[in-house]
């Protein structure tokens, strides 16, 4: 465990990371400090072998997060065209780490804290969570978070999420229902059912679950014939060294269980 101002860092013996943002007496809004500390521990999971996942969560129930902290500056530069868009140091992919994301969200969810669904992997929430944005309520323009959002959930959700501003708030059951997340669980369970889907993730050979990762998010900025043809390079790189990985974990699997006497594991799986 790292220590952090406002965030806290974990990592276990199954090869999942775990990020809490720790401001709730803020709704997890992010300030600058917030954001520089979760840039610095995209680069540790990025450059740390021992980590082949990571769940994003967040402190308390008010809120998974309430975007940007308005209540004090964020600190931009005097010179405008070196403004900093929070999202390139809450983003993952911006910072180049394409280990996975299981993003588990509760409570309130708006305004920039889209940032934070717009790049995970994997997005699950509980029963009680609302997702809303409110910037056209407080006379500000909806741009950065809803072109990343229009990539998950399509054009007409996106334009209704950020025109509505506060007086439309979207379920959970809704936010199923368009793709915004990918399954709902009560609150008592989120935390466990994200580390779950994460450490499932984390079984597998992180040459290939990398590998995936970077080839479909950067599809998503290509035209589809140009997108498959990068696609083979990426399958050309990884492949061997995935099989590789698979093949060494495989016999470390069967050497500990023929030195024990008991059988090997068996993959699990899950109907869904």
């Amino acid at each position: 465990m790292s220590t952090y101002s406002t965030i806290r860092y974990e990592t276990g013996p199954d090869r999942v990371a775990t990020i809490t943002l720790d401001r709730p007496q803020a709704m997890n809004a992010f300030d600058r400090q917030m954001c520089e500390e979760i840039r610095d521990v995209w680069q540790r999971v990025k450059l740390d072998p021992a980590v082949n996942a990571v769940v994003l969560r967040a402190a308390g129930d008010r809120a998974f997060s309430a975007g940007l902290d308005v209540k004090k500056a964020f600190g931009q530069p005097d010179d405008v065209w070196n403004h900093e868009d929070p999202g390139e140091m809450l983003s993952p992919k911006w910072q180049k780490c394409w280990k996975p994301v299981v993003c588990a969200v509760q409570g309130i969810c708006t305004a920039g804290a889209f940032y934070f669904l717009n790049e995970a992997d994997v997005v699950i929430c509980s029963s009680e969570a609302t997702f809303f944005d409110s910037h056209v309520t407080h006379g500000r323009v909806c741009a950065v978070e809803p072109i990343g959002l229009m990539r998950r959930i399509g054009l007409g959700e996106t334009l209704r999420i950020a025109l509505m501003g506060n007086d439309e708030r979207v379920s959970a059951e809704t936010a199923l229902r368009i793709g915004l997340v990918t399954e709902v669980v009560e609150r008592a369970q989120l935390w466990d059912r994200a580390h779950e889907i994460a450490a499932g993730i984390a079984r597998h050979p992180s040459t290939a679950t990398q590998g995936t990762v970077r080839a479909i998010w950067e599809s998503l900025d290509r035209p589809y014939r140009a997108a498959m043809e990068q696609s083979l390079i990426y399958t050309r790189l990884g492949n061997a060294a995935g099989m590789a990985e698979a093949e060494a974990a495989a016999k470390a699997a069967a050497a500990a269980a023929d030195a024990t006497g008991t059988p090997a594991p068996r993959p699990a799986w899950k109907l869904r």
